[in-house]
């Protein structure tokens, strides 16, 4: 039947065509009968249109939580997890549930607009011996835009999460919560223990919790494989503003391990606008945050991120995709497997500052933060204790104009920034930076090297020295280049950790830089890295001693 509707309709929309084209009054009228005849036959039943009362009905719902428990749907006295998030979709009528069930729903009040004031709330009020919650399924997507899932709302909570969610002992589930709508907020849970067993046929992504549009239903009415960009069409519009606060991801509420780690945190595999902020990321086979297809004015900031990438992608937060205008800031991203920051043949440029960035690298030997592409901005953060370079800029695709300013490095095992060549293209270069590049010596190294062999400051001497407490430096770099000065730490010979920004200066027409510093102490040494609006921040200068 659902077939032969189709053939209808879209026989009807040729003969609209024609009867557009048609020039002819009689044609007019022949295909104009013919339509109205066909119309009776592929309009929907009127039972099947669903009214706008009941959608305002839907949303304006507050649902309270009260079991511990999963499982079918059953009108009984415990309403769980999976009823409240059917509920507040609207796939489970009220008139389904128990009388004891209903007490634990109420509409909320709403003076103006739908549209301004509806802000449906998924609450909890579990017993205080049972707050977590052993799925023994996937969950519904949470599909009704500005839902708050909050659980905050526990009796009991003070800061830390009370409310657990984890699969049930030998249960399948690959997913904790799964977002699909505008301006919904997770806050105050405890998610953990989310990954998929490998099949012939692999599911969407795991994690504790994965953003994206709705995927569309299959289409069965041919039997032909999906277009090429299934499930990414027009219609699949990403939500839009979703907020990820105050969680634990893959910790117990007791702050504990799971013995069955999740495979990633935060999935933004298609969104736009998502905040990750405050919560406390640890303990996953792969990153804590990772984006896939597109996740523009993405904003992480204030959280924690430990412990990540333990046995897969071991970057604490990798970037792919369109990430235009995101920012990533006042983390604090330690003791992870990988890097920090990682960026794969991103779309778009990201803001990373004011983090603090140490003991990353630590299964593999990476760089803390990777860039790939252009216009990415790294600005005051505090990276120590990696295993490679600070800062690698990659050579392909061709990444230009990153700015890596008024960052502070100590105890950095390679270059506190690296900026890499074509020439070297083991897999060792691309993950860890391929150290100091040799001056410029032709046009053509503008194509082969990140940020446009944009060249390292010269100091003019190995050695300066103090004269009345005063010591004047100077040297070259590139026309136009803007100069910061560091004080440098370590024990290397050329090239040390940019530790402390002593002042800014800018270079003349011909290159030549200078600056007189008074608080420079006998036995210090000094580098320099240059910035240029149009290449992007240089390799340190090698060093200079003050004698």
């Amino acid at each position: 039947m659902f077939r032969h509707k189709r053939r209808i309709a879209i026989k009807t929309r040729k003969l609209f065509y024609l009867l557009s084209r048609s020039e002819s009054k009689r044609e007019k009228l022949i295909l104009a009968l013919v339509i109205t005849c066909c119309l009776p036959l592929i309009a929907p039943p009127a039972d099947a249109v669903t009214p706008v009362k009941a959608e305002a009905e839907k949303l304006l719902l507050q649902v309270t939580v009260n079991s511990d428990r999963d499982g079918n749907i059953e009108p009984d006295d415990a309403l769980t997890l999976r009823e409240a998030i059917e509920i507040v979709n609207g796939t489970l009528p009220l008139d389904r549930l128990s009388a004891t069930e209903k007490q634990y729903v109420k509409k909320l009040p709403c003076n103006g607009s739908i549209k301004d004031c509806v802000r449906s709330q998924i609450k909890f009020d579990l017993p205080a011996d049972r707050t977590t919650i052993q799925l023994t399924n996937i969950l519904p997507p949470l599909a009704t835009a500005k839902l708050v899932v909050d659980g905050t709302s526990q009796p009991g909570y003070r800061r830390d999460p009370l409310v657990g969610i984890t699969p049930a002992k030998n249960a399948d589930v690959f997913r904790g919560l799964t977002v699909v709508a505008d301006g919904v907020t997770i806050r105050g849970l405890s998610l953990y223990g989310f990954t998929g067993k490998h099949t012939a046929t692999e599911s969407t992504p795991a994690a504790d919790i994965f953003i994206s549009h709705r995927l569309p239903p299959p289409d069965t009415t041919e039997q032909k494989p999906p277009a090429d960009n299934f499930p990414f069409y027009n219609s699949n519009i990403p939500p839009q503003e979703v907020v990820i606060e105050n969680n634990w991801l893959g910790i117990k509420p007791d702050g504990g391990v799971p013995q069955n780690r999740s495979a990633f945190g935060v999935y933004v595999f298609n969104s736009l606008g998502t905040t990750i902020a405050d919560n406390l990321i640890s303990n996953h086979d792969g990153s804590a945050i990772i984006t896939s297809v597109r996740a523009e004015n993405l904003k992480v900031t204030k959280n924690v991120i430990t412990k990540n990438g333990l046995a897969g992608m071991p970057d604490a937060i990798r970037l792919e995709g369109k990430i235009a205008g995101s920012q990533i800031s006042e983390n604090i991203i330690a003791d992870n497997d990988g890097s920090a920051i990682f960026l794969f043949k991103p779309d778009g440029a990201v803001e990373i500052a004011n983090n603090q960035i140490e003991f990353n690298g630590v299964r593999l030997r990476r760089a803390a933060i990777y860039l790939m592409g252009n216009n990415h901005k790294v600005i005051n953060n505090e990276i120590s204790d990696q295993t490679a370079a600070g800062v690698v800029v990659a050579a392909y695709p061709q990444s230009d104009r990153n700015f890596i300013q008024t960052n502070r490095f100590t105890n950095i095992a390679g270059l506190s920034i690296d900026l890499n060549t074509q020439h070297n293209v083991d897999a060792i270069d691309y993950q860890q930076g391929d150290g100091p590049n040799p001056k410029r010596n032709s046009p053509n190294r503008r194509r082969d090297t990140g940020n446009a062999a944009i060249n390292a400051p010269e100091f003019l001497a190995r050695e300066f020295f103090t004269i009345d407490g005063k010591v004047n430096l100077d040297g070259v770099a590139d026309p136009g280049s803007q100069i910061e000065i560091y004080r440098t730490s370590g024990n290397k010979s050329d090239y040390n950790s940019l530790s402390e920004l002593l002042t800014v200066v800018q270079t003349d027409e011909r290159g030549k830089f200078s600056a007189t510093l008074t608080d420079l102490q006998l036995g210090d040494r000094v580098s320099a890295i240059a910035t240029h609006p149009q290449y992007g921040t240089s390799e340190p200068a090698i060093e200079s001693a003050i004698r």
